[in-house]
């Protein structure tokens, strides 16, 4: 029996998709485009739940895989909810947008998809988007008693709380912001030039003592005598002494220096530097050491007696 796999059916174009889902949909949409290569609608939010209702129903997008929120502070309505939608059976995902503001509320979805729950609590919790209808709208993320929402734009980078096991309570306690040190900024300069200004610490050091004037630089009166220049230059190619046809060694050239004859003569050994008589020879005075070296000879044992 052969196994025969279906594939899902392919969408022709995107903005096909586009054309259909909004005049589907109607006067719930706001704004529909394609963006990047996917579709985003952007819906009425008090028509949210009807709208991602008929996507479910009418259209095939079976699964909500993500609620993720924005925040934009300059708009009126500040944040964003954005759905994401996953069609199966046509293998196509879409993105439907609803806005909000912080007092005005966003139908729940847990009606169609019981996975909402905990996508709007976390949008909740990280930026403050209330949900009508969720029964269960609590902190995800965070401890129930924290203030504020980390994701919003306007949360300070720091928090406003900060929280530590106590030993002395044997509890977690909570306790305002308290930074052991500014938050460091990096001057991305070179380290041997120097800071333009004080370092902290430095305030008390004692400044360096200025560089002496000088009067009369020490200048070289004239060439060879630093060692530069001429006369050196033209010795350099001097050879100690000449050099044999055969052989090398280090620092005499090509060769091993060969002797040279002249008329003065070789010089002799040198004179004694003290005059003294040889000595007598030593005596012997050692003693013969073999009585202390060999082994002394060792009388038999006696045998035991039987003890009668």
């Amino acid at each position: 029996m052969a196994l025969v796999l279906h594939s899902a059916p392919k969408i022709a174009s995107n903005s096909g998709v586009v054309e259909t889902l909004s005049g589907a949909l109607g006067a719930m949409v706001l704004e529909a485009r394609e963006e990047r290569g996917e579709v985003i609608l952007t819906v009425a939010r008090d028509r949210i739940e009807d709208a991602l209702r008929l996507l479910r129903d009418g259209h095939e997008y079976q699964q909500l895989m993500e609620i993720a929120g924005a925040d934009y502070p300059a708009r009126p309505e500040r944040f964003e909810c954005v759905y994401m939608l996953l069609s199966l059976t046509k293998n196509h995902r879409i993105m439907v947008k609803c806005s909000a503001a912080e007092n005005t509320p966003v139908p729940t979805v847990t009606t169609l998809w019981p996975n909402a729950g905990w996508l709007e609590r976390e949008v909740f919790d990280m930026f403050g988007v209330v949900f009508a209808g969720n029964t269960d709208l609590r902190r995800i993320l965070t401890d129930y008693g924290f203030e504020g929402h980390p994701f919003r734009k306007d949360f300070p980078l720091t928090g406003y709380a900060e929280l530590r096991y106590s030993e002395d309570e044997k509890r977690v306690v909570y306790e305002p912001v308290d930074l052991p040190q500014d938050l460091r900024r990096f001057d991305f300069m070179s380290p041997w030039e120097g800071a333009d200004y004080v370092l902290p610490g430095d305030e008390k050091a004692a400044k360096a003592p200025p560089s002496p004037q000088v009067d009369e630089p020490k200048v070289t009166p004239g060439p060879g005598i630093s060692g530069a220049g001429e006369p050196t230059d033209s010795k350099a190619d001097d050879k100690v002494a000449p050099a044999a046809p055969i052989g090398q060694v280090a620092g005499q050239g090509q060769g091993e220096p060969a002797p040279v004859v002249t008329s003065k003569p070789e010089p002799g050994a040198p004179d004694p530097t003290e005059d003294r008589p040889a000595r007598k020879p030593r005596k012997a005075a050692a003693k013969d050491t073999a009585g202390a070296t060999e082994p002394k000879a060792r009388r038999p044992r006696k045998p035991k007696g039987d003890g009668a």
